[in-house]
């Protein structure tokens, strides 16, 4: 049985974990809006505009956020039920500091070996969300802290290993080549990635206006992929927001 989410958990973690910007927009709105009362005319109109224009993208991404994250049923986690029997065989989860899945597959998969790996270097990876994010919840027992260009994995040891809502925090385009390429190395003759990731498209775009930019195009992605040595065996949207990806190495029977 998964562990069950509070209502409105997701929604509500990202605003924790970025609460400046959130609170920043609200003294922002709110100001505006109590000029409406002091003001007439063509200053009131445009004074009108500007609160909107505050109001609309934060309320629209925050009511995206909640369906991704707490209705649309993503974290039911339905897309597992589709993997082998991997009693006795390794499963990897590699997050960036911020970990909601380790403990669904140690459910899900009780038979497995799991290795849980944590790339976060403060240095490197600089998103504030994400040291917030650290602070509030608590390491999976077991976790590893890791490199990007080094995983402690024997190669070819590996049956799956998970990227969710990972490997976009790793922001320079080498060193995203690197890290796949190390994943790659850890994969035995039967192994794939499944990688899910927002993408840098219209949907996110109309969801998180320039908030997407922090999200990469299904461009490059294919182009990591491909220098890494995969190639996409699937590609599912998980929901308008979401992509899933399953990475096959070059070489590796299907």
């Amino acid at each position: 049985m998964v562990r069950q989410r509070k209502p409105f958990q997701g929604v509500m973690n990202i605003v924790r974990f970025n609460w400046p910007l959130y609170l920043l927009s609200a003294i922002v709105f709110l100001l505006l809006f109590s000029l409406l009362f002091f003001s007439t005319g063509t200053f009131r109109h445009l004074t009108a505009i500007a609160a909107f224009l505050v109001f609309i993208p934060v309320f629209s991404s925050l009511l995206v956020s909640w369906y991704v994250y707490d209705i649309s049923g993503l974290y039911s986690f339905q897309w597992l039920d589709v993997l082998p029997d991997l009693t006795g065989k390794m499963i990897v989860n590699i997050h960036s500091g911020f970990d909601e899945f380790s403990h669904v597959l140690h459910q899900k998969f009780p038979g497995a070996v799991l290795k849980v790996y944590d790339f976060y270097n403060p240095i490197v990876h600089t998103e504030a969300s994400v040291r917030r994010a650290r602070r509030m919840y608590p390491a999976h027992p077991g976790t590893i802290q890791v490199s990007t260009d080094k995983l402690p994995c024997v190669e070819r040891s590996a049956r799956y290993v998970f990227l969710v809502f990972a490997a976009h925090e790793i922001r320079n385009t080498e060193e995203r080549i690197v890290f796949f390429g190390e994943v790659r190395r850890t994969l035995d003759i039967a192994g794939r990635v499944v990688v899910i990731e927002h993408l840098r498209d219209f949907s996110n775009f109309l969801a998180y206006n320039v908030g997407f930019f922090h999200f990469h195009k299904r461009k490059q992605w294919m182009s990591t992929f491909r220098q890494a040595g995969f190639t996409v065996e699937s590609e599912v949207s998980l929901n308008p927001f979401i992509r899933k990806f399953v990475l096959q190495p070059n070489g590796n029977p299907a």
